[in-house]
């Protein structure tokens, strides 16, 4: 049995980290959630046996692993719910109260660059975009990123590498497109 209080002390920190990840990976807030939900129950289960060094890194390895055990599960079982295509990132987030009111066309563009950037980054091949989160969004050391993705810390550089040219050239594009 795992001790409940460190589990929590431990891990509720890094909670909203493995929600980004898991929303990110699997594009839909409903599969994020199971994800997560199932990365959770994982994680107590092992607590103790693990005690894990970098917390952190290691729930959003279990995090990653079970997207990606939802992924291969999805494309064996097609189901006929719909896809939260239209239920964005930006739209799961909570507004920040306080700060003032935009104009109509600062929000328009605003919204329109943060559609861009989603769309951009939804482009990306998994592996690219999980090590450009984990790196940008989240704030993970390359090590940390090693850890998480079982890959090597050079794999993770020409990831991020690759992510970071493949965003700049796809949102070069899109501003071209809207010029």
């Amino acid at each position: 049995m795992s001790s409940l209080p460190h589990f929590e002390s431990e891990l509720r920190p890094h909670f909203a980290a493995a929600h980004h990840l898991a929303r990110w990976l699997t594009r839909s807030a409903a599969d994020a959630e199971d994800a997560l939900q199932e990365a959770v129950l994982r994680a107590f289960r092992s607590f103790d046996r693990h005690r894990p060094v970098n917390p952190r890194a290691w729930l959003l390895r279990i995090v990653r692993n079970c997207c990606y055990d939802l992924r291969e599960r999805n494309e064996r079982e097609p189901s006929a719910a719909p896809v939260d295509e239209e239920a964005t990132y930006a739209e799961a987030s909570a507004e920040i109260v306080g700060f003032p009111a935009e104009t109509p066309e600062a929000r328009l563009l605003r919204m329109a660059d943060g559609q861009a950037l989603e769309a951009a980054l939804h482009d990306l091949l998994p592996e690219f975009r999980e090590v450009f989160l984990l790196r940008e969004v989240e704030g993970l050391s390359y090590k940390e990123i090693a850890e998480v993705a079982s890959v090597p810390i050079g794999t993770v550089m020409s990831r991020l590498s690759r992510a970071r040219t493949q965003l700049r050239a796809s949102l070069g594009g899109r501003r071209k497109e809207t010029a």
